[in-house]
């Protein structure tokens, strides 16, 4: 059984509690802050706070994001409303130069910003009157807190590219001031967070009660991918890629969690989801959901079905609408047959309470409606962030960008993937489509699509072949690069006019 502390789950609850506004950093001073901070438990308290960040926000929390500004951007998704311009992720899906006012986009940045709040007020406190806290604690707290401000802030560079950099509480009059610094500056933030976080964390935690918490293993893997993102190319916009060939030092670092002996394979795909096996020994760091009508439960698993599936599947909900976020016929098609994972991750058809048959499919690889909550938005089920799978085959991209390694390697890793899918004989001297196309087929639903096409340089092309052919309402627009990171929101641009400029294409 998922056990959780019930400091976390109730610190959830109150991460949004407040309206802040998004750059308002207010000083630690103010408030109730500075009396809280009277013993370790407090520390422990308000950290768990910057954590529970990740679960909850406006639009669902960091999943949902995913779901929102990555899946449903890429070729994965066919999520063209049967209603035009009803849903706010269809001008996403489109590619809309009409997007600053958008609530998802708005999200991403409030949110990023509200939680790199804690963190920063979280890291002043522990700073002036950590003593509190013995030292092993208080260094081990800095790196946590630091692991999740670069979380927050490589989630920022990679949907808006330059953002501003705060380090530290600021008011409201500070803040107002700050401009977007150059992508290069973010991640100098980023990776400096990181290295703390590597040098500093543990390996592994004892007690059911810290699964939740950062491990030297999540920061090695997400140090590597930021050094992989930055890898990639430009595309003449000043987004996420930074081409400085830093492949190297991404394979150095997944190559230290492979050697930790900490994680393995699941031999059964399946079991990587399964709502009674979490915490398996696949998971490096996940978002962690419980259920029971508390508004603690995940919303990502039905984010993007139909109501007309919730209802088929005996989960009342009222509207009774087919529209939903529909997996893309090139995505279910590119399964070979005999591909076990096809038949877990989709919904290919169903019949509707109305009699209705449905024949496109849904990602439904999160959906288990035996064991889920009260209703649709109550679904006890984590959210992986990374696993070990991801952890070979990015070593295995590094490898064929020029890092030390084989093609024999590359090869291995690809087989090992696709054998536990179920596919029978070998592939050899796989090239970098080919790799994408296997991460596309085992990541399906898990939102790294489009960031894994921008970071490979295969974004525009890929989308734009997509849609020429799965487009069969005509609504999409081609991609173009200006499309590789959405615009600052509308809310940011008139707060302090002038301050900020829109990216270009917007």
């Amino acid at each position: 059984m998922k056990k959780i502390t019930t400091l976390f789950l109730s610190l959830g609850l109150l991460v949004f509690s407040s309206c802040e506004k998004d750059l308002t950093q207010v000083p630690i001073s103010s408030g109730s802050v500075p009396t809280f901070y009277k013993n370790p438990d407090d520390y422990n308290q308000a950290l768990v706070s910057v954590y529970a960040a990740l679960r909850f926000s406006q639009a669902g929390g960091y999943p949902d994001r995913l779901y929102n500004l990555s899946e449903t951007r890429s070729d994965n998704l066919y999520a063209v409303s049967d209603i035009p311009g009803v849903r706010d992720w269809e001008p996403i899906n489109n590619f809309a130069t009409t997007l600053a006012s958008n609530s998802y986009i708005a999200e991403a940045w409030t949110t990023n910003y509200a939680s790199i709040f804690r963190a920063n007020s979280f890291l002043d406190k522990l700073a002036t009157n950590g003593g509190i806290v013995d030292a092993d604690t208080q260094k081990r707290y800095e790196a946590e807190a630091k692991f999740l401000r670069a979380f927050f802030y490589f989630d920022l560079v990679r949907y808006f590219g330059k953002v501003p950099v705060i380090d530290k509480p600021l008011g409201a009059a500070e803040a107002s001031q700050v401009p977007r610094s150059p992508v290069a500056d973010v991640y100098k933030l980023i990776i400096a967070d990181l290295q703390t976080a590597v040098a500093n964390l543990p390996v592994s935690y004892t007690g059911s009660t810290n699964v939740f918490r950062a491990t030297s293993g999540a920061a090695k893997t997400l140090l590597a991918l930021v050094y992989m993102t930055r890898s990639g190319p430009t595309y003449g916009v000043e987004g996420p890629g930074l081409a400085t060939n830093e492949y190297a030092q991404a394979a150095t670092l997944l190559n230290e969690v492979i050697a930790s002996n900490k994680y393995s394979l699941l031999p059964k795909y399946s079991d990587i989801f399964s709502y009674t096996n979490e915490n398996n020994a696949e998971v490096i760091f996940d978002v962690q959901y419980v259920s029971g009508g508390q508004n603690l439960g995940a919303t990502y698993p039905g984010q993007i079905v139909s109501d007309d599936l919730f209802t088929a599947l005996k989960i009342p909900y009222s509207s009774g609408s087919p529209d939903a976020r529909f997996a893309s016929n090139n995505l279910v098609s590119s399964y070979p047959a005999g591909d076990l994972r096809k038949a877990f991750n989709f919904t290919l058809s169903y019949t509707s309470i109305t009699g209705f048959n449905e024949t496109r499919p849904t990602i439904t690889k999160y959906l288990n409606p035996s064991l889920r909550g009260v209703n649709r938005f109550d679904w006890p089920i984590n959210f992986i962030v990374f696993r070990y799978t991801d952890v070979l085959m990015m070593r295995a991209e590094c490898i064929l960008h020029g890092a030390g390694g084989t093609q024999a390697q590359v090869d291995a890793i690809v087989n090992q993937v696709r054998a536990r899918a179920g596919l029978t004989g070998t592939v050899t001297n796989v090239t970098l489509p080919q790799l994408m196309e296997e991460r596309r087929r085992e990541f399906a639903g898990e939102g790294t699509r489009w960031h894994d096409l921008v970071r490979e340089g295969m974004a525009i092309t890929t989308v734009n072949a997509w849609s020429a052919i799965d487009d069969v309402k005509h609504r999409m627009s081609q991609a173009t690069p200006n499309n590789i990171i959405y615009p600052v929101p509308q809310t940011e641009l008139t707060v302090v006019p002038g301050l900020y400029e829109q990216n270009p294409g917007y």
